[in-house]
């Protein structure tokens, strides 16, 4: 059963009603007392709620109906939306509730209204005013009918981004352990003490009277123009200040510059003022953007979560008693390939693939493995990566048909689509003249490689998600990017938490590939510091 909800405004009383599995009304809209009864409704029928966006399930969380019991599945409407909008060949076009609603209209649908980045988010943020439930139900149908007519690798992505929207707010609302005291000892040990006044930090002002020195004049070194400047000065043009480019030049500056640059970066990104602003009450809360990135990858509001550098990374620290489980995937996307293209020779049983290509292809050398592997799927050509290409496309060309089968698509300026049906982004006029159609080409190559190996993170984390509430288990996740996950659990439970991480990587293999030989193991480990290896 489902059951469609519109949380109604701040002071209002929350709706519901109950759809059958096609999304038709399987009876008339009933009015809950408050949002609490939703925990209630779970536990009784266990339904698929069907929310309109994010915002509504954070609604649910900060009203009671969350964590440990929250809602076990969901189907965002407007995250659907996207994926159905962009399977028709139109991405980017407006996905949100009232676009959805235009279109069944037969309306042009208005721009969807912009995300507001304005520091942490509330975790009383109200859901968009009005009655929506009637919009939502006819909605949620058309895209039932939709997704029954696309097959059944739609249907689970819609569900796999629906249960990721779920893990992104539970995350959201969990938050991932910061210990503040920790993070202003390490700034104070990288950049010096935290200036009273604002300014640059002891560390950073010397590097840049470093740099002054160097040129023999002042020279600021957060200005790439006069950095450019200063080199043209002293006989070397350069086309940008990017650190591959500076240590090519022989010159005294370049060192402290180097140096400035790295920790300016921290300071500016991960510094007292981010952590000020992010971190309360022990805990680091961004807000998550499902599908943020046109391969599905996930994307931050704010906060940096995706980048956290490792400079900072032992503030994130276990709170006493418990423990982090940090897993990430091993080669995740080479073994993709070789599941999407059928060459399962590519990837073998071994947990480094790079280590065991390298003892049957290139002598050993696990660095031309890498890099032969990485530049089937990202197109490259330089540096000698063609003769390590022509030996994969020798030993495995069906893998490498496959990349370039999509890269010629994406010359052609046709859409391709990811294992599950993922829509690449249509092509831009002009994408006829060569240097634009070989751009494309190089995107299309990785996109059906990378939008599959985020599909499988999406089931990887829905797998573990369920696993850790059909046993009960206090095991939180609390960080995910890209192909790593870090859980917080009590330490009696960690090492059965690892357990549960491995047993979710395998199921997610068998959803999206069936039985295949291709493994995707997660080296896990159970850790009181993000920071320990």
């Amino acid at each position: 059963m489902r059951v469609a909800f519109d949380p109604g405004p701040r002071d209002g009383r929350p709706r519901i009603q109950r759809l059958h599995e096609d999304g038709s009304p399987a009876a008339a809209p009933e009015t809950l007392p408050d949002l609490t009864a939703v925990a209630v409704l779970e536990e009784r029928e266990a339904p698929r709620w069907v929310f309109a966006r994010a915002r509504t399930y954070r609604r649910l969380l900060t009203a009671g109906a969350g964590p440990p019991a929250g809602v076990g599945r969901a189907h965002d409407v407007e995250l659907v939306e996207g994926l159905l909008v962009a399977a028709d060949g139109h991405f980017g076009e407006p996905h949100g509730l009232a676009a959805a609603v235009a279109r069944l209209q037969g309306r042009a649908p208005d721009p969807d209204p912009p995300a507001v980045d304005d520091g942490p988010p509330a975790l009383f943020d109200t859901a968009a005013p009005g009655d929506e439930l009637a919009d939502v139900v006819a909605v949620h149908a058309a895209q039932q009918r939709a997704l029954a007519a696309a097959g059944p690798g739609m249907r689970l992505l819609a569900a796999a981004e629906s249960a990721g929207m779920l893990v992104a707010e539970e995350m959201t609302a969990a938050g991932l352990p910061w210990r503040a005291d920790v993070h202003d000892r390490l700034l104070v040990d990288l950049l010096g003490p935290r200036p009273v006044l604002g300014g640059r930090p002891p560390k950073l002002a010397a590097l840049a009277e470093a740099v002054d020195a160097a040129f023999g004049r002042p020279v600021n070194p957060d200005s790439p123009a006069e950095v450019l400047r200063a080199f043209a000065r002293a006989g070397h043009e350069l086309a940008t200040t990017r650190s591959w480019e500076l240590k090519q030049v022989d010159h005294p500056a370049v060192a402290p510059l180097l140096a400035y640059k790295e920790l300016a970066r921290l300071h500016s990104a991960h510094g007292w003022a981010w952590l000020r602003s992010w971190v309360r009450d022990g805990r680091f809360r961004p807000e998550y953007v499902v599908g943020g990135v046109v391969s599905g990858r996930w994307a931050t509001r704010g906060g940096g979560a995706l980048q956290i550098p490792k400079a900072v990374r032992a503030a994130v620290r276990a709170d006493p008693g418990w423990r982090l489980v940090v897993a990430d995937a091993a080669q995740l996307e080479p073994r993709v390939l070789a599941a999407l293209s059928g060459d399962h020779a590519l990837a073998p049983g071994e947990d480094d693939l790079y280590t065991a290509l390298a003892a049957r292809e290139f002598g050993g050398d696990r660095a031309k493995a890498k890099l032969a592997l990485l530049s089937a799927m990202y197109g490259q050509t330089y540096g000698g990566a063609g003769v390590l290409l022509a030996t994969l496309r020798r030993r495995f060309p069906a893998a490498m048909g496959f990349v370039e089968d999509a890269a010629r698509a994406g010359e052609e300026g046709r859409l391709v689509r990811s294992h599950l049906g993922r829509t690449c982004p249509p092509a831009r006029p002009g994408h006829e003249q060569p240097a634009a159609a070989r751009a494309r080409g190089r995107f299309t190559r990785n996109f059906v490689v990378q939008a599959t190996a985020a599909e499988w993170a999406l089931v990887l984390l829905a797998e573990l998600r369920g696993q850790l509430r059909a046993s009960g288990s206090p095991a939180q996740l609390v960080f995910f990017q890209h192909d790593e996950v870090l859980l917080h659990a009590p330490a009696e439970v960690a090492e059965e938490t690892a357990a549960a991480v491995h047993a979710a990587a395998a199921t997610a293999g068998r959803r999206l590939f069936g039985d295949t030989p291709v493994r995707f193991p997660m080296q896990a480990r159970v850790v009181e510091g993000y920071d320990e290896r």
